[in-house]
């Protein structure tokens, strides 16, 4: 896995130092958990309240490139000025196929709060149609005319002041160098190592690695094409690379997928940032094997125990801990009482956190009240100079609150009980055979699992107040009990012992359960 630091300071309550301070807990946490840093994004004296922040801006433009799987933050609240903001941007890395991690922190707030950004998510792509229309018209029409939608370009390009695209003769040799070298033989890896070595940049001015040298060999933009969506345009711009050479690497490409990639594997597991060592509380990693029969076999690994540093916890099978994850989720969401405690948990907080609005009305309904007093008095025949001041005054705080409420109202949409009732209540519904929506079940419903080999710890997001959960904790609750391990290659001999923790409105209580015994 490879991941991107982002740290910030804000000049009004904060010592430069904090940066350096930052980015070594966030550099420990993914030396301990085998995550590799291929950049840091700094915004130096600036606040999260404020969206000019250009280093965060640009990291969230280059989450598109496939350059990293992760951003790493220090503080969950490094990240957004507020919950909205949060929900806005971890949408767009989502749909890049990143996500956020805290190196100090599973969650620092409310779970209900994880719920409600879902939500909020929701919110934004259902009412968003109208939008997303004009910016697909826009990003379509740069393309008919050459030009680059967004970000840095791309590597072995220069854009202009119009975006558009010129070769750059300092870096496009490198692009066709490490085409000619893929279709000669050499490997993705090779090829990074080749570009690193010779201290050449990617386009956000990090190392290469795989993930990038891969998207620059399937890159259709070095033949010249330009496409945004379903609309293609050929001879967009200037080509660097022969089409006869991208066919040929295009084809060894292809080829060299049809065995078994472990790299490719990466993708397609759910608990990745959710799962940890019920041992030593290092995160778990997807990786895949072989057996000796040449069946492939997927399952997670304690990041401490891949590079042999004293953890002996054993690996797990991916699909089994995946669906007995899912399931456990699904009996939450079905069960109606559950679901109307979080649906009234998040309506507390969003009206907690949306706490200027009341006051900016009750104000506005006073100086209307105000001015009606004024205009009373104007037309019972009292007119003096005060009197004409002071219905100034009234009306210029008038115009000032129904600025500030619009405001917050653009900034912190208010969302009905009945959208949330709708947004949560559709997990129901969703088709748990599709990785997409069993990962939106994950995402919006798990804190964390602890996993041992021989029970699981999973927490939801549903409970009172504010608490972090920690693998002290974890460690306490899952004391007790014992069963066979949970191996990645045979199936489990005994009935498995799952403890799911529930964090209810009205109280703990833990439930314990049987995974199904499987032959």
């Amino acid at each position: 896995m490879t991941a991107v630091i982002y740290a910030r300071y804000s000049s009004d309550n904060q010592r430069e130092e904090s940066i350096e301070g930052q980015i070594r807990e966030c550099t420990a946490y993914a030396e301990k958990n085998g995550i590799t840093i291929v950049k840091h994004y700094i915004d130096r004296a600036i606040s999260a309240k404020t969206d000019n922040r250009p280093e965060f801006q640009q990291m969230i433009k280059d989450s598109d490139k496939k350059l990293f799987d992760i951003v790493l933050v220090w503080k969950l609240d490094r990240f957004a000025r507020n919950r909205y903001d949060s929900a806005r941007y971890k949408t767009q890395l989502k749909k890049n196929g990143v996500k956020l991690m805290s190196a100090t922190e599973i969650i620092s707030e409310g779970p209900e709060g994880i719920i409600l950004e879902s939500v909020l998510e929701g919110y934004a792509e259902y009412y968003s149609a109208d939008l997303a229309e004009k910016v697909v018209r826009g990003q379509t029409e740069n393309i008919l005319k050459g030009r680059c939608n967004g970000g840095r370009g791309t590597f072995g390009y220069t854009l202009d002041s119009e975006r558009k695209f010129h070769i750059d003769p300092l870096t496009s040799p490198f692009v066709l160098e490490s085409f000619k070298k893929y279709n000669e033989g050499s490997t993705m890896k090779e090829i990074r190592d080749w570009l690193n070595e010779n201290g050449i940049k990617n386009p956000v001015g990090g190392a290469f690695t795989y993930n990038s040298v891969e998207h620059m060999l399937k890159n259709r933009r070095y033949i010249g094409e330009l496409k945004f969506r379903d609309v293609v345009v050929p001879d967009a711009i200037p080509p660097i690379i022969p089409l006869e050479l991208f066919e040929d690497v295009q084809k060894k490409i292809a080829k060299n997928k049809k065995a078994p990639a472990r790299r490719k594997a990466e993708d397609d597991y759910l608990l990745t940032t959710k799962l940890f060592c019920g041992y030593c509380g290092a995160l778990m990693f997807g990786e895949s094997g072989t057996s000796r029969t040449g069946e492939v076999h997927r399952y997670y690994k304690c990041a401490t125990a891949k590079k042999h540093k004293g953890c002996k916890k054993k690996t797990v099978r991916k699909q089994w801990l995946e669906d007995l994850v899912v399931n456990q989720t699904m009996q939450l969401v079905k069960d109606d009482a559950a679901m109307e405690s979080i649906i009234a948990k998040v309506m507390e907080l969003q009206n907690k956190e949306n706490t200027n609005i009341p006051l900016y009305e009750k104000q506005l309904r006073d100086a209307e009240s105000g001015i009606q007093n004024m205009l009373n008095a104007i037309q019972a025949g009292i007119l003096t100079s005060s009197t004409k001041e002071r219905l100034e005054q009234l009306e210029e705080t008038k115009r000032e609150l129904e600025t500030r409420i619009a405001e917050e109202k653009l900034a912190k949409p208010k969302v009905t009980e009945e959208f949330i009732r709708f947004w949560l209540l559709r997990f129901r519904k969703l088709d748990m055979s599709l990785k997409d929506q069993r990962q939106a079940l994950v995402d919006t419903f798990i804190n964390a699992i602890y996993l041992y080999d021989d029970k699981v710890l999973i927490t939801f997001n549903y409970k009172e107040g504010t608490q972090t959960v920690t693998f002290g904790e974890a460690t306490e609750v899952a004391s007790e009990g014992n069963g066979s391990d949970l191996d990645c290659f045979t199936a489990p001999q005994e009935r498995q012992l799952l403890i799911a923790v529930f964090f209810v409105l009205y109280g703990n209580f833990s439930l314990t359960a049987t995974a199904d015994k499987r032959t």
